[in-house]
C-alpha cells in the first residue's frame, strides 16, 4: 500500500483531499504545518493557526488517520519572511504563496514526509498532474490547471520542479469547489462550511504595514501625481535595429523625477507600497482615484497617476533574468533566439493573456499582445501551453 502524507491545513480542500486518498486505498497520514509564532501582526480572529490545527486534528480523527503537527517556523522565517523583507526593501513586491509552495510545502515539508516513509505528498490545491511516458521509459510530469476555472491554483505552483511533481498528488484538481464542499458535508467533515483562508500561506491574514515595520522602519516621504501626458509617454517610437532592441525598449519602465508632477501628499515609506495599489494613499480631491505607478525606495518617493488607464500603469513587455527563470518542463525550455507563443499571466486569477516568449543571452522577454496593467517587479509571470503551466519567472 502506497503511503501519502497530506498537508492538512484545517480547511475544506485538504480535508477532502485526505478523504479521497483514503477512499482510493492509500495509507494516509495528516500533517499540519505551524509556520508562525508572532500573533502581534496577524488578524487573529480571521485565521488563527490554533483553530486550524484543531480542525485538522478533528478531520484526521474522523477519517481515522494518524495526525501530527510539525513546526517549520524557523525555516519559514529564513526562506519566506526574510526574503519578503529583503524584496520590499529593494522596492520589489514578492509573492509569498509561490515561495511557500517551492520552499516550504514541496521542499522542507516534503523531506519530512519522505523521512516518514511516504511515497507521495498531497495537498488540497486546485490543479492536476499529468504524466507523459517517454520513449526511453522515463516519465515527464505535467502541471495542469484545475478543472474549476474560479479556483485554478496552478499559478501558485509555478516554481515546482520535475522532482517535486514526481512525488506529488493533487486529489481535488478535477473537482469544482461546490463538489468538494458537498463531499465534505456528506462525510460530516467539520470543515465542510468553513470559509476559505486568506492571507499568507499557513499564517493567515497579516497587517502588512505592521508586519513590514518589524524590519522596515517608517520613513516620511512625498506622493507625486504624474499627469497622463507627461513627457515620458511621448508617442515617438525610435527605429530599432533588431527585435531585441524593440523588446528592451518595450520592457523598460519610465523613469520619473519629482519635477514630472506635483506633490499631493505624504506617506510613511515607499517600501510599503506596490505598483497598481490604490488603497492607503489617503489623497482625496482627484477626479479619478490615484494608483501607484512607481516607487523609488532610494529617494523615498511614490509616483501616482489618476485612473486605471493611466499610461504609467500599462506595458506590453516584461523581462526575466536567467537566474530567476524556471521551466517546470525543462524539455520545452528555449535556446537563445528561440521564441514560443504562449498564454501567460502576471498574477493569480488574471485571465490568461496571449504572449510571445523571446529567449536572449541573459534572460527571457515575455511580450504580451495587449498592454498589461501594473507589471510589478518581484511578482511571478507564468506561461501555459493550453492548460499546462510550463514555466515561470520573477519579473525584473
Amino acid at each position: 500500500m502506497k503511503k501519502v502524507v497530506v498537508g492538512l491545513s484545517g480547511g475544506v480542500d485538504s480535508s477532502v483531499a485526505a478523504y479521497l486518498l483514503k477512499e482510493q486505498g492509500y495509507d494516509v497520514i495528516g500533517l499540519f504545518m505551524k509556520n508562525w509564532h508572532d500573533d502581534s501582526v496577524t488578524i487573529s480572529e480571521e485565521c488563527p493557526w490554533l483553530e486550524d490545527s484543531n480542525d485538522a486534528l478533528i478531520v484526521a480523527e474522523k477519517l481515522g488517520i494518524p495526525f501530527q503537527t510539525v513546526d517549520l517556523s524557523v525555516e519559514y522565517k529564513e526562506r519566506i519572511v526574510d526574503y519578503m523583507f529583503n524584496e520590499y526593501e529593494r522596492g520589489r513586491t514578492p509573492n509569498p504563496d509561490v515561495l511557500c509552495n517551492r520552499e516550504i510545502k514541496f521542499d522542507v515539508f516534503m523531506k519530512i514526509a519522505l523521512q516518514l516513509g511516504a511515497d507521495y505528498v498531497a495537498t488540497g490545491h486546485y490543479c492536476r498532474k499529468g504524466t507523459i511516458l517517454n520513449e526511453d521509459g522515463t516519465e515527464t510530469y505535467q502541471l495542469l490547471s484545475g478543472k474549476d476555472p474560479n479556483k485554478d491554483q496552478s499559478y501558485f505552483l509555478c516554481q515546482l520542479s520535475q522532482e517535486q511533481l514526481s512525488k506529488t498528488l493533487f486529489p481535488i484538481g478535477a473537482l469544482l469547489k461546490p463538489e468538494v464542499r458537498k463531499i465534505a458535508a456528506e462525510n460530516n467533515l467539520i470543515t465542510a462550511d468553513k470559509k476559505d483562508s486568506q492571507g499568507l500561506c499557513f499564517i493567515g491574514k497579516v497587517h502588512l504595514p505592521e508586519f513590514l515595520q518589524q524590519k522596515l522602519k517608517p520613513k516620511k516621504g512625498v506622493i507625486v501625481e504624474v499627469p497622463s501626458d507627461a513627457a515620458q509617454f511621448s508617442t515617438m517610437v525610435p527605429e530599432f535595429q533588431n527585435e531585441r532592441e524593440k523588446l528592451t525598449f518595450r520592457a523598460e519602465k519610465p523613469v520619473y523625477n519629482e519635477s514630472d508632477g506635483k506633490v499631493v501628499g505624504e506617506h510613511q515609506g515607499a517600501h510599503y507600497f506596490t505598483i497598481g495599489q490604490r488603497k492607503g494613499l489617503n489623497v482625496g480631491g482627484t477626479k479619478e482615484p490615484l494608483f501607484v505607478i512607481d516607487t523609488d525606495v532610494d529617494k523615498n518617493i511614490i509616483y501616482t497617476g489618476q485612473g486605471k488607464a493611466h499610461p504609467g500603469l500599462l506595458r506590453n513587455t516584461l523581462f526575466i533574468k536567467d537566474d530567476e527563470l524556471h521551466w517546470v518542463r525543462p524539455d520545452l525550455s528555449l535556446e537563445v533566439d528561440g521564441t514560443m507563443k504562449v498564454m501567460a499571466r502576471i498574477r493569480y486569477r488574471q485571465p490568461l493573456q496571449a504572449a510571445t516568449l523571446y529567449k536572449v543571452e541573459n534572460g527571457l522577454f515575455v511580450d504580451f499582445k495587449e498592454k498589461q496593467s501594473a507589471i510589478t517587479e518581484g511578482q511571478f509571470a507564468a506561461w501555459y501551453l493550453n492548460d499546462e503551466l510550463i514555466g515561470s519567472g520573477v519579473i525584473s
